[in-house]
């Protein structure tokens, strides 16, 4: 079962090899970069907008201490003692709430500083992955095209592959049909197939044939041995036994009776 799981997974990681291209991936990578970088932002937007929500309410919480102290003195100044005492007290309360506020507001402070800081560092990177990956991407691009040229100035790319199969397979059934053709005179010419259009000779009319053109050829032969006329033969020495009038010429063997007489 292992085994089989790990098969299944080697093939399956193959194929999305295969079909995966660097390039896409490197783009969706860097949508998922300015998504966050942007969420980022969001989150500093709102860490601000709180900020700007309790300054609001310490200014309005301060007006009303104000309110209270002068309302206080107005009290004191009217001979109310009991007045200028509640007074006090509720501007207390509202300046427990100051302080409490103003420490929230200093945490906000804080936090939105913190995030200001990280997304300018974040969008910096995001940046120079942007840059990374247009370089990536031109790199790519050009090795993928010099691999292109590569295959096919060698033939051994997918199209050129094809072409060179089917020349291949052209050039063999060229060479068939031209040894077919050629079986097919040799039988006709030795008689063992029969010519249907009468456009070649029987076997018979082929045997007649080539012994006409072994006599025309002999009959030529004879007539050339004929006009090649014999080589002359050796002076023949006088009184030598054996060399009367053969080779000799005819005027020297008229001379003979003469010198003899």
């Amino acid at each position: 079962m292992k085994r089989m799981s790990l098969i299944f997974r080697s093939k399956a990681n193959t194929v999305l090899d295969r079909a995966e291209d660097p390039r896409e991936t490197l783009d969706y990578s860097y949508e998922r970069q300015l998504e966050l970088l942007q969420k980022v932002r969001r989150g500093v937007a709102d860490v601000a907008t709180s900020r700007k929500r309790l300054e609001l309410q310490l200014n309005g919480l301060r007006q009303q201490a104000d309110k209270l102290e002068g309302q206080g003195r107005q009290a004191l100044a009217a001979g109310r003692e009991d007045l200028a005492r509640e007074a006090l007290t509720r501007r207390g309360g509202i300046q427990q709430q100051v302080t409490d506020l103003e420490a929230q507001h200093a945490q906000l402070q804080g936090e939105e500083e913190k995030l200001t800081l990280a997304a300018q560092r974040l969008q910096a990177k995001v940046e120079a992955f942007r840059t990374r990956k247009e370089t990536i991407k031109a790199t790519y691009t050009a090795a993928e095209a010099q691999t292109r040229i590569g295959e096919a100035v060698s033939g051994i790319s997918e199209e050129m592959g094809d072409v060179g199969l089917a020349v291949q397979r052209a050039e063999d059934k060229t060479a068939s049909m031209q040894a077919r053709a050629g079986a097919i005179d040799e039988l006709l010419a030795s008689g063992a197939l029969d010519d249907l259009s009468g456009t070649s000779k029987d076997s018979l009319t082929a045997e007649l044939d080539r012994i006409g053109t072994q006599s025309d050829v002999e009959l030529e032969l004879a007539r050339l041995k004929g006009e090649i006329a014999p080589a002359p033969a050796p002076r023949s020495i006088e009184g030598s036994p054996g060399f009367g009038d053969v080779g000799v010429p005819q005027a020297e063997s008229e001379r003979r009776p003469e010198a003899r007489s």
